[in-house]
């Protein structure tokens, strides 16, 4: 059974595949290349919802994806599902950057990650109408005061984990993929994925 993964982010998919590893027992994911839908909505569930949508409209399959972002509770949740495009050039250096200067000073530095993933599966695979899920999942932890570390991306080289000595982008791909916001909503929402396709969790 192939289920599209709808993201242009190559990052997200290489991290996704190492995320979902024996989840994926019986299902191919494929990529995605089609348009991009305009995510106008104001949550992560929802703008997960309208990519996943998007995803199996074009395609006609079963479609997986997610909507994340870094939310700093100094800065009202900012930048939140404006993360990606945070400085205005989509640009993860520009937007770490930018955040890194805006805390600049602050003492709070309490922040976490959010990833809400959204499965939808079509009228013609599910029987009458189509069906959609939804899943969030968040990472808490603080900003730190300057970028540290090689691994991950976006806002990794700032962000530090509660319980962790370092930044995200200093956890191996192993470490990350077992504690991330990505790793917890995908990993709530694959048993319904499963339940879905293949009648089993």
């Amino acid at each position: 059974m192939q289920v599209v993964l709808a993201t242009h982010n190559a990052h997200k998919v290489a991290e996704l595949r190492r995320i979902l590893g024996p989840a994926l027992d019986g299902l191919e994911l494929v990529a995605y290349d089609g348009p991009e839908p305009v995510e106008d909505g104001d949550t992560f569930q929802a703008n997960a919802l309208i990519k996943a949508r998007a995803a199996s409209a074009h395609t006609g399959l079963p479609a997986l994806a997610d909507d994340s972002g870094i939310c700093v509770d100094a800065l009202g949740g900012a930048p939140g599902i404006h993360s990606a495009r945070y400085a205005g050039t989509r640009n993860d250096t520009d937007n770490l950057e930018l955040l890194l200067k805006n805390m600049a000073g602050v003492d709070d530095r309490a922040a976490q990650f959010a990833c809400a993933a959204a499965f939808v599966v079509p009228a013609d695979v599910a029987g009458a109408v189509p069906r959609e899920f939804v899943e969030l999942a968040l990472w808490p932890g603080t900003i730190a005061t300057e970028r540290s570390g090689a691994e991950g991306f976006g806002y990794d080289p700032i962000f530090c984990p509660d319980g962790q000595s370092g930044t995200s982008a200093e956890l191996t791909a192993g470490q990350k993929d077992s504690l991330s916001h990505r790793a917890q909503a995908f990993g709530a929402i694959m048993p319904t994925v499963r339940a879905q396709l293949l009648g089993k969790n």
